[in-house]
């Protein structure tokens, strides 16, 4: 796992692109990654802040307002938020919390939220409109055909 994100870090340093790996601190740190995202059941945001230096990102994903407080709190640098919208993959974190409740977790805390969850072409726009620093996606990008189309039209918009 070490070797593909050196390779990915390779690959995207050159344009100034940080990359975060998912769910490894351990990865993230022996790789040289830029940060780790972590999952509400990974390790505590606050122990991983007090392990890494003050430039290491810290990502948090969260699934509610209380949650989204509770990582800013706890020194998330930014937090994934979600699911938004209705999304298969999403669905063992309870029911969408719809444009509403996503705009109040991005009004209240004081750190860049981006959006996650059923996130689509026709959609994303209404994120960003909402609050959002940004959108994280999965079936966004699952069409390898379809990914500089895809990444085209998010650039453009």
């Amino acid at each position: 796992m070490c070797a593909f994100v050196r390779a990915a870090i390779a690959l995207v340093r050159p344009y100034g692109t940080r990359v975060l790996v998912n769910d490894r601190l351990d990865v993230a740190l022996a790789s040289g990654a830029d940060g780790v995202h972590l999952r509400v059941n990974s390790l505590p945001v606050a122990e991983v802040r007090r392990c890494v230096a003050a430039d290491f990102l810290v990502a948090a994903s969260t699934h509610s307002l209380a949650e989204a407080q509770a990582a800013e709190r706890a020194g998330a640098d930014f937090i994934v938020c979600g699911p938004v919208y209705e999304t298969p993959s999403k669905r063992a974190y309870g029911a969408p919390l719809g444009i509403p409740a996503f705009a109040e977790v991005c009004r209240t805390v004081n750190v860049p939220v981006f959006a996650l969850g059923g996130i689509k072409l026709d959609n994303f726009r209404t994120t960003l409109a909402n609050g959002a620093a940004g959108i994280a996606a999965i079936g966004l990008f699952t069409q390898p055909d379809k990914i500089v189309a895809t990444v085209r039209a998010l650039l453009t918009a």
